[in-house]
């Protein structure tokens, strides 16, 4: 019976090329796992890259893991970051992972890459691992242990094999249909497509290019756009582009009561009425015991009172933490900070508080939670709330106790992960601390709890999630996944986890941290550091790690220098929070916008802070995109009917350009006067014309061929190349980033030929208006392959424009005024056919990529 993919088992292999090793640290030492062993390793002899071991499986397999083993000790030769690829051919292996491993004893495996991009698996019988950086800058690489894991049954990889040269002999042919198509081989293109039955590209597609590069119909191809849009065709592009941040601070009315001042207090938001409630802190002086709500929609805050402990409610307190129960509209509270002097027996009580929103009253659940199976009294612990199940999740933070046994035993003990259960008011211990004297026995879960850290409750996949925070002089870095259904703990590699900081939060530093469920994103803002040493290091930095790719990324990073005016009243200067700590966040799903107040700038121990943040995260929507397409298009009808039209011309800039500019906009407002320019530019340059271009890609200048001043065409190309940041700049206005692969599109085959080379391949054609449309098709791809030339065009710039000048069989310094016209004719006609071409690059970028044209070229894999 033919394997499946869950037919997971270890894989043989050889080793079948390497670098280089060093002394007796062999290569083959990698197939054996002996990590007590110092010299059971491989290791180069140099760390001069490229570095590297080839492996080759006995058959070809599908690979789905690599697991690496490790010596018993950390070791600086240890790979710290790393590269895998694989194929079917030494020569032709693509990136199966990229990582690292932590410097530590345990064996990692991760998971490779084993699909193709259509979704079929991908067999494969060559490995190559590719170290990059070791623990140890200057030390060579090392590889203790290699196992891979994958499927190697014979007929189900034959039966994979023939599917995955099927999909290759599609896209080759797909290759070829586009090659000919951008050349303008119509016979070729219609016979092959004909022949083998494949398609080059959805038929929307290709509708679209007919309409627009062929047809020049731009008002068709505005209406087909607009149908792209409403049906989501670029709701993908959409979704992949970056969060834009905007903080706002939220001022309220001068005469109205407001939160003081303060720091370790805590918010929460109920997100059926957009309520957020703010409890205690410490204002520099002394505890609060305050209860404020804020109502998101009129922008009003309400002291609900004063003092909470008047009204059977909790003492003055910070450092606690609290969670709302949407269901019975109810806010549960836990935990405080108490100094060493008030320390005594009596205080050291872990009370347990409830407060009903509706009833405006305090209840007080249980005055020592530690007596009935809770906590100890805790403080910079962490709080979630499973609501269906009407559960309380409480983990971490540092327990207190008198200031006697503290002192005695000069250490500090964590609390661990702890349940509690509304309905039936029953704590459990769910897993213990690490250090907890029952940790050592094999019926009892632990874990290594902390402080500072974040941990979220992910309602629809039943899990907590916790990662980050400080246990004595360590920074915890690792991500932590609690599965409150099977009640399973798993530590969770983000995929682009190579222990490169830039990738990742950094440790040590005040963490915020809040998620949304629905779009499976969890948010964190990274500020000041508690820890003095650190002060220095003024940066806020809000990330966003993805819980479908498992990987982080960094919406933005700030350095900001702390001013008097982060402390005053007046704060309107500052357009972002200043660092700090000892703040609070909380986020509003419903309109999925960030709250943040308060804290400690960390610059006198009595200053905090009552500034009230607002954050915004947002993405270009539909809306935003079609009005970015509408410009492209509208910039190119309009440079269009410049050449031939000026009058029209200026009606067009004054109606439909207009239209579609923010003129309160400066850099959109610039743009546009950068367009009307277009129409008092000269076009010549020497008696030559040199093709005017505005936000679109370098052209040559004609007159490179034949004119005397060699610096017009650098002045073009720097021309076109301000024009592509400025076009970039607006795109990024309109919020919508331009299509990297177009920006990136290597046009040097088209700016160093002008549409005489073009013609020189087909010499029956006298002038651009003669030529069916096919052949004067520019490169409609993302990397624009090279049009056919004679070798003699390169020799002589006008070789190639004498084959098509009937009347000028010979070139002429003293061409006649009507030669040069007719030339200049041909070059603009040539010019806006490749504009036109790029412009629907541009466009197919932002649609799904199994509807489009593939995104290399032949010419991408001919080297001459």
């Amino acid at each position: 019976m033919a394997g499946t993919i869950s037919d997971i088992k270890k894989l043989d292999y050889d080793i079948y090329k390497y670098s280089s090793y060093s002394s007796s640290y062999l290569p083959e030492n990698i197939r054996e796992d002996n990590p007590s062993n110092q010299t059971s390793r491989w290791s180069s002899n140099t760390n001069t890259p490229p570095q590297y071991l080839v492996l080759k499986l006995e058959r070809p397999a599908i690979v789905t893991k690599i697991k690496f083993g490790k010596y018993e000790k950390t070791h600086v030769c240890n790979l710290r970051k790393f590269k895998i690829l694989g194929g079917l051919e030494e020569e032709r292996m693509v990136l199966l992972f990229e990582g690292g491993l932590r410097n530590d004893s345990v064996p990692e495996t991760f998971n490779l890459k084993h699909r193709t991009n259509s979704g079929e698996l991908l067999p494969i019988k060559f490995i190559q691992i590719v170290p990059l950086l070791s623990w140890g800058p200057s030390f060579n690489f090392c590889i203790w242990y290699v196992e891979l894991l994958g499927i190697e049954d014979s007929m189900f990889i034959l039966s994979n094999l023939r599917k995955y040269n099927m999909l290759r002999e599609v896209e080759i042919v797909r290759l070829f249909l586009k090659h000919c198509r951008q050349q303008g081989y119509v016979n070729s293109f219609s016979a092959l497509q004909e022949e083998t039955g494949v398609k080059l590209e959805d038929e929307k597609m290709t509708e679209l290019h007919e309409t627009l590069v062929n047809r020049g119909d731009f008002k068709k191809t505005e209406e087909m756009l607009v149908g792209f849009i409403e049906n989501g065709l670029m709701d993908n592009y959409l979704e992949r582009q970056e969060y834009k941040p905007q903080w706002s601070l939220q001022l309220t009315p001068e005469n109205e009561p407001r939160p003081g001042r303060r720091g370790g207090h805590q918010l929460i938001i109920d997100p059926m009425t957009s309520t957020i409630y703010l409890y205690g802190g410490w204002d520099g002086n002394e505890d609060l015991s305050d209860l404020w709500s804020y109502d998101v929609k009129t922008n009003r805050w309400t002291l609900i009172h004063e003092r909470s402990e008047l009204l059977d409610g909790p003492t003055p307190r910070a450092c606690h933490k609290m969670v709302y129960d949407t269901r019975n509209s109810q806010i549960f509270m836990l935990g405080r900070y108490l100094d060493s002097a008030s320390r005594t027996e009596e205080n050291i009580n872990s009370d347990f508080y409830l407060y009903n929103t509706i009833t405006k009253t305090w209840f007080l659940i249980c005055n020592d939670t530690s007596q009935v199976g809770g906590p100890q009294l805790v403080f910079d612990h962490q709080m979630c709330i499973d609501v269906d199940k009407q559960t309380i999740y409480v983990f971490g933070g540092r327990i207190l106790e008198p200031k006697n046994e503290e002192e005695t035993t000069g250490q500090y003990r964590y609390s661990g992960l702890f349940s509690y259960h509304i309905s039936t008011n029953t704590w459990a211990h769910i897993l213990v601390d690490c250090e907890h004297p029952t940790a050592s026995s094999p019926y009892v879960q632990s874990i290594r709890s902390r402080v500072t850290h974040s941990m979220l409750f992910h309602h629809k996949h039943r899990k907590l999630y916790i990662f980050g925070g400080q246990r004595g002089k360590d920074y915890m870095t690792d991500f932590l996944i609690y599965d409150v259904n099977t009640n399973e703990l798993s530590n969770m590699t983000p995929e682009n986890n190579n222990t490169d900081t830039k990738n990742v939060p950094q440790s040590g530093f005040t963490q915020r941290a809040t998620i949304d469920c629905e779009k499976d994103e969890i948010y964190v803002l990274t500020s000041l550091s508690k820890e003095k040493e650190r002060r220095d290091l003024n940066i806020n930095s809000f990330w966003l790690f993805s819980l479908s790719k498992k990987e982080w990324c960094c919406v933005y990073k700030s350095e900001h220098s702390n001013g008097e005016n982060c402390y005053q009243k007046s704060q309107n200067t500052c357009h972002e929070p200043c660092p700090r700590y000892a703040h609070q966040i909380v986020y509003d799903t419903t309109n999925q916008v960030h709250f943040l107040f308060g804290g400690n700038p960390g610059t006198n121990s009595n200053v905090r802070l009552d500034d009230f943040w607002v954050l915004r995260l947002e993405k270009p929507n539909r809306g935003n995109i079609l009005r970015y397409c509408k410009y492209l298009l509208r910039k190119q009808e309009y440079e269009e009917i410049t050449k031939n039209d000026p009058l029209s011309a200026i009606l067009y800039l004054q109606t439909k350009l207009y239209d579609i500019i923010d003129h309160s906009d400066p850099v959109q407002l610039k743009e546009f006067h950068k367009l009307a320019s277009l129409l008092f530019k000269s076009d010549t340059v020497d008696g030559e014309t040199e093709p005017t271009s505005l936000l679109t890609c370098p052209l040559a200048s004609t007159a490179s061929a034949s004119a005397p001043v060699g610096g017009n065409k650098h002045k073009q190309q720097r021309a076109d190349d301000d024009g592509h940041k400025e076009e970039e700049n607006l795109a990024k206005v309109m919020r919508v980033e331009s299509p990297k692969s177009v920006e990136e599109a290597d046009t040097s085959s088209i700016s160093s030929m002008s549409s005489s080379d073009c013609s020189q391949n087909h010499p029956q054609q006298g002038a651009a208006a003669q030529q069916p449309p096919e052949k004067l098709e520019g490169n409609s791809s993302s990397a624009n392959s090279t049009v056919p030339q004679k070798p003699n065009a390169a020799k002589d710039g006008d070789g190639g424009r004498a084959a098509i000048e009937a009347n000028a069989p010979t070139p002429s310094t003293s061409r006649s005024s009507g030669g040069m016209a007719r030339n200049r004719a041909i070059d603009q006609q040539f010019e806006m056919k490749i504009r036109r071409c790029l412009l629907f690059n541009k466009l197919v970028d932002l649609m799904p990529e199994a509807l489009c044209q593939p995104k290399k070229n032949i010419s991408d894999f001919v080297l001459l």
